[in-house]
């Protein structure tokens, strides 16, 4: 990517038009270097440790060292001024399609956990995220499969590499899916030509035949490692990749997140996962989990959810806004996501529903965008709340999250300012310089 202007088209304005971003000057360095930083005379919502008041958090090369209301800021580290602002952890999408290339969905079979997606780096949506306070997102693939392919787990270090995008010591992800999109419940196409599974009973039975082919695999390559201990001769079986990466979900290497909106369906891939002793990690989408939370609860998974998004299709006209609350009453960890390069730019908008709809309280709504989606993705100790030896990602709002006319001023990534909104052009500041009428 070059580090000449950047020119972002912008389509989409409503409630997040003071988020969209129309032009961005990035200079593009070789290699991220992480910032010291400072912000004083802020309220600190640190998520874990209650919200401080004229507080000051402090990031050295790229950390958080110091987060009070007496901190010692020494001198020469940059410092943002953060009177009548709020800082937050960086906020962490749980579900995205956003910046893929290469493909979304491998959908030519139902069963191809043996592909991984691709990260675009420099794809325009990263920087509008930024522009919402978006620091780090799941990037899954699609939903046309039984078993899809692998996920990428990013930060939104924008104007670099996509090797260097990629968020290391995250967990390694494996996209399940259930439902009409898996059936093909919308194709026109004559029934002899449709892929199968084309029911919800032959989804079920895909997803028990293959871990039926999984656990034949693991066990001929186990024989085979107790052969050669005293064997130097014995035949090692034949790689396939396929049953590879399904092992490492039995072994609990790869973590499943299963798109999934019926009651229904999700108890019946709880019932077979535990039967084939894995476990699902988290339930995306998941808008009957109100149905079914003790259960989602019991087996130990989380769950990703709309925040006010029903009806579009049949499987998803029980869905309520009570959803977010009721499953973290029973014990359910719940994030809020997008699953839309427009929606990321106001997650905290998303979260902020919680409180409207089931009387979440506000740090607890903010969990369900910043801690409870880092556990999902297994960056938690390096993200998610403002503590010591925690990644430097935040960001700097204007008002409270939740406040109707709050913007996002500074988004950091790492020590590292990679939002600026006053050195970016928004729509706002293109229409202030063309004045009534649209003309200058």
């Amino acid at each position: 990517m070059d580090s000449h202007m950047r020119i972002l088209n912008v389509g989409m304005l409503g409630r997040a038009a003071r988020a969209c971003v129309v032009v961005a000057a990035i200079s593009t360095p070789a290699v991220l270097v992480a910032q010291d930083l400072a912000i004083r005379n802020a309220t600190l919502i640190t998520i874990t440790g209650g919200d401080i008041q004229n507080g000051t958090i402090l990031v050295r090369n790229g950390k958080i060292t110091a987060v009070g209301a007496n901190v010692n800021i020494p001198a020469g580290v940059r410092t943002i001024d953060g009177t009548g602002k709020f800082v937050m952890p960086g906020i962490i999408d749980a579900h995205s399609h956003a910046a893929l290339e290469g493909g979304i969905n491998e959908g030519a079979e139902s069963v191809t956990p043996e592909v991984q997606v691709q990260l675009k780096g420099d794809d325009p949506v990263v920087y509008r995220a930024l522009a919402g306070g978006v620091t780090a997102a799941l990037l899954l693939h699609g939903s046309a499969n039984t078993i899809g392919g692998q996920s990428r787990v990013i930060k939104m270090r924008w104007g670099q590499s996509a090797d260097s995008m990629y968020f290391k010591g995250a967990f390694r992800i494996v996209k399940f899916a259930l439902g009409e999109n898996v059936t093909r419940a919308n194709s026109t196409a004559p029934a002899d030509e449709r892929r199968f599974p084309m029911t919800r009973m032959g989804v079920e039975f895909t997803v028990r035949y293959w871990f039926q082919k999984a656990k034949e695999y693991d066990q001929e390559w186990k024989e085979y490692r107790d052969a050669v201990k005293t064997n130097p001769n014995a035949i090692m079986p034949r790689r396939d990749l396929r049953l590879e990466a399904l092992t490492d979900i039995l072994h609990g290497d790869l973590k499943v997140h299963s798109h999934s909106y019926r009651g229904d369906e999700i108890l019946m891939l709880i019932r077979v996962a535990d039967e084939n002793g894995f476990k699902v990690n988290t339930f995306q989408h998941v808008l009957e989990g109100y149905k079914v939370a003790d259960e989602i609860a019991r087996h130990g998974a989380m769950a990703s959810t709309f925040a006010d998004m029903w009806g579009y299709k049949v499987e998803a006209f029980d869905a309520i806004p009570y959803n977010m609350a009721l499953m973290s009453q029973r014990g359910v960890v719940v994030s809020v996501n997008s699953d839309s390069d427009e929606r990321i730019r106001r997650l905290y908008q998303e979260a902020g529903i919680g409180v409207r709809y089931g009387n979440m309280s506000v740090n607890e709504a903010l969990k369900m965008v910043t801690l409870n989606p880092a556990k999902q993705l297994g960056v938690d100790k390096m993200v998610g709340s403002l503590e010591n030896g925690k990644d430097g990602d935040i960001a700097v709002f204007s008002a409270h999250p939740f406040a109707p006319d709050a913007m996002v001023e500074y988004t950091v990534v790492d020590g590292k300012v990679l939002f600026d909104r006053s050195q970016a052009n928004t729509l706002r500041k293109v229409a202030a310089e063309k004045g009534p009428g649209g003309t200058k």
